[in-house]
């Protein structure tokens, strides 16, 4: 396995990079690298630029119109990106449920929402957590009921989803619904695609610790679906689930953002005067070779993929040691700046009370390390990854 980028992957990135400079908006870029809050308008603006290059589904193939680029090129991307202060690409639409129309959609369902997802028009939201159905998931309740009406087949949706990130903003949702209590839990949950304009669809913002409302419950009240809205098979969402769960954990890993928060994190130590502290080093130090650690396993991925080995199985691995490593990094930003690591709170900064006590580059500490506590739960909590992971090694 060699692990040194080819002289054309090398000039790939390079025409990469320079693009991202030429078209990312440089007051997006300056939230991104400070970590101030992005709002609907940056997320969506950055990916329909991404959208009309044909780059915001970068890991699609040609046929539903990507760039068709392989592992080591998406890598690539993702990288300069980030480095350059792209926003993380939201991605319920083009990583998620593209994925799984791609693969198990019919045509029309192609046609009907590829397009959407591929240009940033349409937001998409996640319909999976429930309460008391995070990690076991096979336990959701939501539940929809097939029904003929004189409009045709349809499902009647009743239920509640919860945890729902940016769901207020959401056009369209991808839910994991019951369809039957027959058997293993797991065998009686379809995947279906819901209009959130529907009649009797709502959203109710969950406010956080770091004062955003990122998350949601969104309730279903006898809400319509057209029964074309299936995918693939009634009853086998769970296959589908898994698939969409993969390209997730892979992507919670983000490596990728790790590499830029560490030079963050290397800018606020040195300018609270604590850079060279050994001690405080040590843990730089520490945090700099677990993020080369990771890299290498993600570029053993990318090396398993180009040469066409399947290596989703070891996504929850990624997933376990991504997530802890977004936690730590945040951790020391708090530490590297003590007393001025005090939360955002608009409302105080507006009135004056808090613009000379904390620089810029300190501000958002504590709604990050707040928000980053989430890392090792969602996707599938880590204690339930290091299950999964054991049984994968050692069956």
């Amino acid at each position: 396995m060699d692990l040194a980028f080819t002289p054309e992957e090398q000039a790939f990135r390079t025409e990469i990079r320079d693009w991202v400079h030429a078209n990312l908006p440089a007051d997006i870029a300056h939230k991104v690298h400070n970590a101030y809050r992005l709002t609907r308008d940056d997320m969506q603006r950055w990916a329909k630029i991404l959208g009309k290059k044909g780059w915001l589904g970068h890991a699609w193939p040609k046929e539903f119109g990507g760039p068709g680029w392989n592992a080591v090129q998406k890598h690539l991307f993702e990288e300069e990106c980030a480095l350059a202060g792209a926003p993380r690409v939201v991605p319920f639409g083009p990583v998620m449920v593209a994925p799984v129309i791609m693969a198990f959609g019919s045509p029309e369902q192609q046609r009907q929402h590829l397009p959407g997802i591929g240009s940033g028009e349409v937001w998409w939201s996640q319909g999976y957590s429930e309460p008391g159905s995070g990690s076991d998931l096979a336990s959701l309740k939501c539940k929809a009921e097939r029904v003929v009406t004189s409009d045709g087949e349809k499902y009647i949706v009743n239920g509640q989803k919860t945890w729902t990130t940016l769901g207020q903003y959401g056009e369209w949702i991808f839910c994991l619904v019951r369809t039957s209590n027959e058997g293993k839990p797991q065998t009686g949950i379809s995947f279906l695609l819901i209009d959130m304009k529907s009649k009797g669809v709502s959203v109710r913002p969950i406010k956080l610790l770091d004062g955003e409302c990122e998350v949601n419950e969104v309730w279903f009240d006898n809400v319509e679906v057209p029964a074309a809205n299936l995918i693939g098979e009634e009853n086998k969402g769970w296959n589908y689930a898994k698939h969409l769960l993969a390209h997730e954990r892979t992507n919670i890993a983000d490596v990728n953002r790790a590499k830029r928060e560490l030079e963050r994190l290397k800018r606020i130590a040195k300018a609270e005067g604590i850079y060279d502290d050994t001690r405080f080093r040590d843990e730089i130090a520490k945090m700099e070779v677990e993020i080369v650690a990771l890299e290498m396993l993600v570029l053993r991925v990318l090396s398993a993929e180009k040469s066409g080995k399947q290596s989703l199985d070891i996504a929850g691995l990624l997933k376990i040691r991504g997530s802890e490593i977004q936690q730590r990094y945040t951790e020391l930003m708090m530490l590297a700046a003590g007393p001025r690591s005090l939360p955002l709170i608009e409302e105080a900064k507006s009135a004056g009370w808090q613009g000379d006590m904390i620089p810029d580059y300190c501000a958002p500490l504590a709604s990050v390390y707040f928000n980053m506590r989430k890392t090792t739960i969602y996707g599938g909590s880590n204690e339930v990854q290091r299950n999964i992971v054991s049984q994968t090694v050692l069956g």
